[in-house]
């Protein structure tokens, strides 16, 4: 999974096949969590100095042929139950340090797993309202080679990177 990296997506989502990149930017989602930014390709085109401030952001991959070249690297996690199926869409998140996402619950149709390929990543994991006086806010740092397995449409989460490093998180849902 070493071939993940900022310049990795860039090539992969901006290289020659434009009508590629922009039927991604059509039909997937994108999380611009608190930047400026309003799309994928203008993270993907930042300048240096912009990339070298916090930032963070995630955007799911609904392109077959994309989809197919980053699973050619990385394996869905092999503790999931065998006739458990993934979805085709890889969730994707990627920032410096000092940025997340904000707490938040999904509306995914299924658990996730996600996993850190880069970087470190802090999650806070906050139970539903009818449990909060009875239950324990969860933290765990999540790390490079490390996976997370929860269902974010019951679980309040946020994220926030830790230590020095660009963070790259792939993940994917599954029944």
């Amino acid at each position: 999974m070493n071939i993940f990296s900022f310049e990795f997506f860039r090539d992969l989502y901006l290289g020659d096949e434009d009508d590629v990149f922009w039927e991604v930017e059509r039909e997937c989602q994108f999380f611009p969590y608190q930047t400026e930014f309003q799309s994928l390709a203008e993270v993907l085109s930042m300048n240096q100095s912009r990339a070298e401030k916090a930032w963070y952001i995630g955007w799911s991959n609904c392109d077959t042929k994309i989809g197919n070249i980053l699973r050619n690297h990385y394996n869905r996690p092999y503790f999931l139950p065998p006739l458990s199926e993934s979805t085709n869409i890889d969730w994707i998140f990627m920032g410096k340090p000092g940025y997340g996402a904000h707490m938040h619950i999904d509306h995914v149709n299924n658990p996730s797993w996600q996993a850190q390929i880069k970087g470190s990543k802090l999650w806070t994991l906050e139970p539903v309202p009818e449990c909060y006086n009875e239950c324990r806010i969860l933290e765990t740092i999540v790390n490079p080679g490390e996976v997370i397995v929860l269902d974010t449409n019951r679980w309040y989460h946020k994220t926030l990177i830790t230590g020095n490093d660009l963070s790259i998180t792939i993940g994917s849902e599954y029944d």
